[in-house]
């Protein structure tokens, strides 16, 4: 059985504790590797070291950044398929979809942030005869980035490359249920050459090493992606201590579908953005609401195009829907199908386990499940799921459905299908949710600001968004 290690000041440690956690296969639905169970005695030599690199590296030239992060990009691309056996096997996705997305857009992360910092730039106020005021955006020290299960190795990137690029130095906490590909960063940092203590990776719980992490006195600012709940926590033990925050949380996400559609790649679309990675992102579209008008037709095809997603193991080519990510998860989302059931909801189909046969006959797969017959501010409706569990429902007018979509405690994203362009403006702007997609779903363009209203988060990732974040305004103002 593999043990992974902490990677501090560029090199591995086993804990200070000596205590491991047991890391699963969700596919096997049995234990193959331990992580470290760090606590506050990791994170203090973790500080240590990445307090101890901040002058050097903050100091360096915008190229040498540049230059580094960019190498460290191409290691990613050239281990793709180690990278993407790791995570499929860590996630249960499947094997394919961590190749085509997960691997690729953690490289892109370090490629788009090596180079959005070689166009950052400040303001300059000219006040005329008397004088001037310039901004100098300075990196902030020592930062943490914590991250999820569900994209494990795109999303810890997403967090690391933009505090990196900007000349902070961090201290980064993986999800302990998915550790291994942040485990393997640490070597592609090595050898990219990244000086050591810039980046120091410790895995453990989040109750214990977590908690040490966002208490810390010396930690400047947290990114965290992870549940609501979890981010309440880190807000009410950060915010006496005035650290920066940015808190990328969960979602309940209106899928809004018109009659004057365009019907096939909506409905098409519908099906990627229902059950990809097994319903367990973020933007997934669980709430799903259709004008009467095609009610009736958009239901029965979109159950049929469900029923024909085979539920494999990750690494069958075949495989649309893999593993689930534990065997908690899994338990909440069986639980949350019930809860459908005791609140009326007709399951059209799946509401099962499926139980696959040979060494896969112990791993954790839920079928596709779509719930009709629940009123929209139910339980099931109201709570996030993130799993491969959706509900559908009929609305007659702009005003029913915006209700409907708005009626939640979250607001991250939403997507409209209409082809009357007037209505998807006016909908997307009176919509809560801090991203809209206007016929298309998941379409990502690196520069727009990421993150949500409401429940769903406080700040924004992405582009100038990121490097503004992780660095500290400082004006200066010249009489002349």
């Amino acid at each position: 059985m593999k043990r992974l290690a902490n990677f501090i000041n560029g090199e591995y440690f086993e804990p200070a504790s000596g205590q491991y956690l047991p890391i699963y296969d969700p596919a096997r639905g049995q234990a193959y590797a331990e992580a470290p169970d760090s606590d506050d005695a990791d994170v203090s030599k973790a500080y240590e070291a990445a307090s101890a690199a901040f002058p050097a590296w903050s100091a360096t030239t915008v190229d040498e950044r540049f230059r580094i992060l960019n190498r460290i990009a191409d290691l990613i691309t050239e281990r793709l398929e180690d990278l993407a056996a790791a995570e499929s096997m860590d996630n249960g996705k499947p094997l394919w979809l961590a190749r085509q997305v997960d691997i690729p857009r953690a490289a892109t992360n370090f490629r788009f942030f090596a180079q959005a910092i070689t166009q950052f730039s400040s303001a300059t106020h000219d006040m005329g005869a008397s004088g001037f005021n310039y901004t100098l955006r300075q990196p902030l020290g020592v930062v943490a980035c914590i991250s999820p299960w569900n994209l494990p190795l795109y999303l810890f990137t997403w967090k690391i490359a933009p505090a990196l690029a900007a000349g902070n130095t961090v201290v980064a906490k993986p999800s302990e249920v998915t550790p291994m590909t942040a485990y393997l960063l640490g070597e592609i940092c090595q050898e990219a050459g990244l000086p050591a203590g810039v980046l120091n990776i410790l895995h453990g719980y989040g109750h214990r090493l977590g908690a040490a992490l966002t208490g810390h006195d010396g930690i400047k600012a947290i990114s965290f992606t992870g549940s609501t709940r979890t981010g309440a926590i880190i807000a009410k033990k950060a915010a006496p201590k005035f650290k920066k925050l940015s808190l990328e949380m969960g979602g309940k996400n209106p899928n809004i579908i018109f009659a004057d559609c365009d019907y096939d790649k909506a409905l098409t679309t519908s099906v990627r953005s229902s059950f990809a990675n097994q319903g367990q992102i973020c933007l997934c579209g669980s709430r799903i609401f259709v004008e009467r008008p095609l009610y009736d037709q958009f239901k029965t095809d979109f159950v049929e195009r469900a029923k024909t997603l085979k539920v494999g193991p990750p690494d069958a080519e075949d495989t649309k829907v893999g593993a689930v990510v534990s065997k908690p998860h899994f338990e909440k989302i069986m639980s949350y199908i019930q809860l459908a059931q005791e609140e009326g909801g007709t399951v059209l189909c799946g509401g099962n386990a499926v139980q696959l046969e040979g060494e896969y006959s112990e791993g954790w797969y839920v079928a596709p499940t779509i719930i009709e017959g629940l009123a929209h501010d139910c339980r099931t409706n109201q709570e996030e799921i993130f799993g491969p569990v959706v509900t559908i429902m009929p609305f007659d007018d702009e005003a029913e459905v915006l209700g409907y979509a708005n009626s939640t405690e979250y607001g991250l994203s939403a997507t409209i299908w209409t082809q009357q362009l007037d209505r998807a403006h006016r909908l997307a702007r009176n919509l809560q949710a801090g991203i809209v997609w206007i016929n298309t779903w998941l379409r990502r363009d690196l520069r727009t600001p990421f993150g949500g209203v409401k429940n769903s988060g406080v700040g924004r990732e992405g582009g100038w968004e990121a490097l503004r974040f992780f660095t500290e305004p400082k004006n200066i103002c010249v009489e002349l």
